[in-house]
């Protein structure tokens, strides 16, 4: 299995939800499996095939995590030294050339990404535009609209 990039705090994250799901919410499901159970006929029992299937993808999901957090490479941006280059973990801020507004974003893993607080994954197109350039250069992104341009002001390692 290859290994799946991750920033310390990404990490921390999916420890906890791993945690959430072995201590709870496995323990909550193996209750209402056990209720519905005590109903009576489960071939018409609409609450335990509900059960049974939220604890199947408990189950997947914790098999999952497991197995990311098993082949996980842990950066932590605070110590990357890559001499004001933009790589994973780097925070990034750059100017929409066309609008004139900065934006900013973090470069991180599949599972950290979330737009609304401007973590990109690697594998997006604003990412891999993004990593080996350096403050003063321009990133050209293909979007559904055309060619974006930005230019890099800062990189920041957090």
């Amino acid at each position: 299995m290859s290994t799946v990039p991750l920033t310390k705090f990404g990490a921390e994250l999916l420890k906890q939800e791993l945690h959430r799901l072995k201590s709870r919410d496995r323990h909550d499901v193996i209750n209402a499996i056990a209720e519905a159970r005590s109903h009576g006929d489960l071939s018409e029992n609409a609450e335990y095939d509900a059960a049974k299937e939220r604890q199947s993808f408990i189950e997947g999901r914790i098999a999952d995590l497991e197995g990311k957090l098993s082949s996980a490479q842990i950066i932590d941006p605070s110590t990357l030294d890559a001499e004001g280059r933009i790589v994973f973990g780097s925070t990034v801020e750059m100017e929409d050339l066309e609008l004139g507004k900065n934006v900013t974003y973090q470069v991180v893993g599949e599972d950290e990404a979330d737009l609304k607080e401007n973590k990109v994954s690697i594998t997006s197109p604003i990412a891999r535009a993004m990593i080996g350039k350096s403050v003063g250069d321009i990133v050209a992104v293909q979007a559904p609209a055309g060619v974006r341009e930005y230019e890099v002001i800062e990189v920041r390692y957090i």
